[in-house]
C-alpha cells in the first residue's frame, strides 16, 4: 500500500484519468472528492462488499437451481 500525506485542496492522480482531492479536514474526518470517468465505478468499500456478497449469493442460487433442474 502506498501511503501519502496530503493537505486540504491537494490531490493525487491514479493512472491517467482519476484525481482524488482532499476537500476538507475536520478532526478525524477527511472529505475527499473523486474525479473519474463515468466508465469507472467508484464505491465506498462497505457498499462494494455488499454488492460483491449479493452477486456471489445470486451465483450460488443460480447454480442450485441448475442442479435441481438436472435431477428432473
Amino acid at each position: 500500500m502506498l501511503a501519502l500525506s496530503r493537505k486540504q485542496n491537494e490531490a493525487i492522480i491514479v493512472g491517467n484519468d482519476i484525481e482524488i482531492t482532499i476537500l476538507e479536514i475536520k478532526g478525524e474526518q477527511v472529505k475527499i472528492g473523486i474525479n473519474a470517468p463515468k466508465s469507472v465505478p467508484v464505491y465506498r468499500k462497505e457498499l462494494y462488499t455488499q454488492i460483491k456478497d449479493a452477486n456471489q449469493e445470486a451465483i450460488e442460487q443460480a447454480n442450485s437451481v441448475e442442479a435441481l433442474k438436472g435431477l428432473l
